[in-house]
């Protein structure tokens, strides 16, 4: 991993495009807990921490459809964009600044 400095952001390498299945995910493991990056139809990436707000369900092994992911626990509908619960259910996983540079993907922790 290379890190590199960007508009006051600490911005690490985590990958290729490629690497993330179109909606699909890919966990990035860190001391604070795993990231999930995910890939939609798009090939748009955005980053959540793993966890479903409502019983910690891993987000990264849920169904990713639109700009959403389903937690496979119990079926509740996360924002990739924002990490907010789709109501009627409410809460908010966090939500991780990526930028992309050719294909290479870059996270902001």
């Amino acid at each position: 991993m290379s890190a590199v400095k960007k508009e006051d952001k600490n911005w690490i390498e985590v990958g290729q495009i490629d690497d993330v299945p179109k909606l699909g995910a890919r966990v990035i493991k860190t001391d604070d807990g795993n990231i999930g990056l995910f890939r939609t139809a798009d090939d748009e990436i955005f980053a959540l921490r793993d966890e479903c707000p409502h019983k910690k369900g891993p987000l990264s092994q849920g169904i990713v459809h639109g700009k959403k992911v389903t937690c496979p626990l119990h079926n509740w509908n996360i924002n990739l964009d924002s990490g907010e619960a789709v109501a009627p259910d409410e809460g908010c996983t966090a939500s991780f600044p990526i930028k992309i540079e050719g294909s290479t993907i870059y996270i902001a922790i």
